[in-house]
């Protein structure tokens, strides 16, 4: 695809991470863990690669970060909905490897030591804010669920705001997780009980 190509798109976001509650890397940029491993699932709700409709097509990343996402040398394994057509894949590779500009993807592309992908899956995504879940057969399983009150054992709702705009997103629902794993040959993860957050996010070249 022509470098310059545009692309503009709106999707909900499932992200989970191995960090504890909050992630610490959205506020000292630093993991709790000294690593990071996480899974994210799109829904891609209106997205147009030039003249490439997205509408409906979801994708999911998982990656083993051996520290801080800016120090690099990612694994990551990315997966593509098999009902997407081979036009909608390519489109999509393009963007995320970051060959068209436009953030994350761009600052993102530069961090990957090893990529595997896109693998063509059944990808299952609800989206029910704190209760979203993700699921790719035989690879992904993650299921957000709310925060409780220690005390009160009442569901909590909590939210982090980038009033002048996230890295990701800039608003995001907080939760943790009742399942949280990946395994695709060698890459594997399972965080459980950790941070997850449910968002809208907007990429664009524009």
């Amino acid at each position: 695809m022509a470098a310059k190509t545009p692309y503009r798109i709106k999707a909900e976001s499932v992200e989970s991470c191995s960090c504890r509650h909050g992630c610490n890397c959205q506020f000292e940029g630093f993991p709790n863990e000294g690593m990071c491993d996480f899974i994210i699932g799109y829904d891609i709700k209106d997205g147009r690669v030039g003249d490439v409709s997205l509408n409906g097509v979801k994708v999911v990343v998982a990656a083993k970060y051996p520290k801080a996402i800016h120090e690099g040398n990612a694994h990551v394994v990315l997966y593509i909905d098999d009902k997407a057509s081979d036009q909608q894949v390519s489109a999509l590779v393009a963007v995320l490897s970051g060959q068209l500009g436009g953030m994350p993807w761009e600052a993102l592309a530069g961090t990957i030591g090893k990529l595997e992908g896109p693998f063509r899956n059944p990808i299952e995504i609800k989206i029910a804010g704190e209760r979203s879940s993700v699921r790719v057969p035989g690879a992904i399983e993650l299921q957000l669920t709310p925060l409780k009150d220690a005390v009160s054992g009442e569901e909590k709702e909590v939210h982090i705001a980038y009033p002048k705009g996230g890295f990701f997103w800039n608003l995001g629902r907080v939760a943790t997780t009742q399942v949280m794993r990946a395994q695709q040959g060698s890459f594997a993860l399972e965080w459980p009980g950790k941070y997850a957050c449910a968002a809208e996010v907007n990429w664009t070249n524009q």
